[in-house]
């Protein structure tokens, strides 16, 4: 089964299209088909693999607006298995075309229905808001993963993502669990990290993952040249890092999948 997991936090800066990036290409080098979703305006994600938005033709908008198939639209990354449904121009504009069509929270998910190939993840990147698009993606969804920066804005800003997740399960799609919440941009030689990550987990528990982000020069890096850390700097700490939590990763969803198979 796919397994299809939204990237979100409607705060920007804390790393959250480095995640779904680096995330991806980590699941993908072991072993896992991974589709990565830019549904980010910004076109950061599709970038950042080498896809700037005003390359790309075709992309994830055009099938979210019924005009192609997904198939059409998704591209081959340099790092093999991972495969990227790009940010187009029209992304830019695709909520105030959303609002007029039938159905506009569950475009994305119709999209997803014709993908290609029997992927194991869909990540989604989302935009740093809680708008129509990010609802796209939650109602396609079967997981929310946060990236949170260690600072206490970051904090202060999960309550608001936190109630919409629950407003979507009342909703639209029942299904949707809150995969868990990874600290990113994470150092732990200062003090406000080390509070802000014990809080996290005092307050969440088992539902932040073991593995940190830390900050690092090369992961910022990276994007500018088209590259994921694992083809930038595939020894840095950064790397090693995501590489972690793509293990962590799979082996929740294995162990969820068990609990609902039993």
């Amino acid at each position: 089964m796919t397994r299809i997991i939204a990237i979100s936090n409607q705060k920007g800066g804390v790393g959250k299209t480095t995640t779904a990036v680096n995330l991806a290409a980590a699941l993908a080098r072991a072993g896992r088909p991974t589709l990565l979703v830019d549904l980010d305006p910004q076109g950061n994600a599709s970038s950042g693999l080498g896809f700037p938005r005003d390359s790309v033709e075709m992309g994830i908008a055009e099938a979210m607006l019924g005009l192609q198939p997904i198939r059409q639209g998704i591209v081959k990354t340099a790092q093999e298995g991972l495969d990227l449904a790009p940010a187009t121009p029209a992304l830019i504009g695709v909520e105030v075309e959303l609002v007029a069509l039938p159905n506009r929270d569950r475009r994305l998910a119709f999209a997803l229905a014709d993908l290609p190939k029997p992927y194991e993840y869909v990540l989604v990147d989302c935009p740093p808001s809680l708008g129509l698009l990010t609802l796209n993606a939650l109602v396609a969804a079967d997981s929310v993963l946060v990236p949170l920066q260690a600072e206490y804005y970051a904090m202060e800003g999960l309550g608001e993502l936190i109630r919409t997740v629950s407003a979507v399960r009342r909703g639209p799609n029942p299904r949707l669990v809150r995969e868990g919440i990874v600290l990113t941009m994470h150092d732990t030689r200062t003090n406000l990290c080390r509070e802000v990550e014990q809080q996290a987990r005092s307050v969440f528990g088992a539902e932040v993952f073991e593995t940190v982000v830390p900050r690092a020069v090369r992961l910022a890096e990276a994007p500018s040249f088209g590259k994921t850390i694992f083809a930038y700097d595939p020894t840095s700490k950064a790397a090693v890092a995501y590489g972690s939590l793509a293990g962590e990763l799979a082996r929740r969803v294995a162990a969820g999948r068990a609990e609902a198979v039993g």
